[in-house]
């Protein structure tokens, strides 16, 4: 391990935590009506109709051939993104793949799978999929709504990820059960709570997973859009119930698929407990993958990332 030593943060992105602590943080207490919540939430994304657009798109590459994609979600919300399907072989598997809070500018061509076809879509007020008012700065977009329990934007953005699923089955019937979901970061967040709720996804990869354990989110120094989150939260003082019903962690309990997690244990953005608290709620058929820093540059980060780029594709690889 090489966790960083020098680093430019007033506090310590380790948070003074080793190892075993980490793989000692459980979720946070949850609140009634978690579930119901949830599942409600879900059933009324599948009543809608995606009515799923595509175009040639300017992007080319050997491997892929790339058609922009805009599909309708919950509200009505236009969302922005792109599908990639592979030059050779038949398409045996779906990937919806998720998005960190910077966004991306163009598709993962380097995803290591195949036989897959891939939607990679921007979640609502970002980018492609920019709605005014709600800002595309993530430590203004993670507030939108946040005094609304039912309105909060994650919750919408949750559905984005639900109804790129459907867009998968709507042009690929024969995938249903086989999709998958990979996000890093915010991706991450949203994702174990999409794959908590939508059986359609049989397996899932969280990287540095967010909205982990939002008590500790709320305490812990961190950089990004969780600043974002606290400098609101002392200023108003009543962010907490909206957010317990927005725990990746409290999520994570429910997934009972195979899981790919990989958590940091230096990170000034996504704190590392809060990240573990994810990784450590999903009890089944997980694997954990430990990378020295998450969100900063390190030594060996080239090295680590191959070896995940591996298992990455072993993980989603067509049996």
């Amino acid at each position: 391990m090489s966790i960083p030593k020098k680093h430019p943060f007033a506090f310590d992105p380790t948070y003074g935590m080793r190892l075993q602590e980490l793989l000692a943080v459980e979720p946070p207490e949850e609140p009634d009506g978690f579930d119901s919540f949830w599942e409600a939430r879900y059933r009324r994304a599948l009543t809608v109709d995606p009515r799923p657009m595509l175009s040639r798109s300017p992007l080319s590459h050997p491997d892929w051939h790339v058609l922009d994609l805009v599909y309708r979600s919950t509200g009505d919300f236009r969302i922005g993104g792109w599908l990639l399907l592979p030059r050779e072989g038949q398409v045996k598997r779906g990937l919806v793949v998720g998005h960190g809070y910077g966004g991306r500018d163009q598709p993962d061509f380097d995803l290591p799978v195949r036989e897959t076809a891939l939607i990679l879509p921007r979640c609502r007020g970002l980018s492609l999929s920019s709605h005014p008012p709600i800002s595309q700065n993530p430590s203004w977009h993670v507030l939108h709504d946040i005094d609304n329990r039912d309105s909060y934007i994650i919750g919408g953005c949750v559905e984005d990820i639900w109804l790129a699923v459907s867009t998968l089955v709507a042009f690929y019937p024969w995938l249903f059960g086989h999709i998958g979901y990979s996000g890093i970061s915010f991706g991450g967040g949203v994702g174990a709570m999409a794959i908590a709720y939508d059986g359609r996804i049989d397996r899932g990869h969280l990287a540095l997973p967010s909205f982990g354990h939002q008590p500790l989110r709320l305490k812990l120094p961190s950089v990004g859009s969780a600043q974002g989150v606290q400098d609101y939260q002392a200023e108003h003082h009543n962010v907490l119930e909206t957010l317990r019903f927005y725990d990746a962690a409290t999520a994570a309990r429910r997934i009972d698929v195979p899981m790919l997690t990989a958590v940091a244990l230096f990170d000034p953005a996504v704190a590392p407990p809060c990240q573990f608290a994810v990784a450590n709620a999903i009890r089944k058929y997980n694997e954990i993958f430990i990378l020295d820093a998450g969100h900063f540059d390190y030594p060996g980060s080239a090295e680590q990332e191959a070896v995940l780029r591996d298992k990455i594709g072993q993980f989603f690889r067509v049996t």
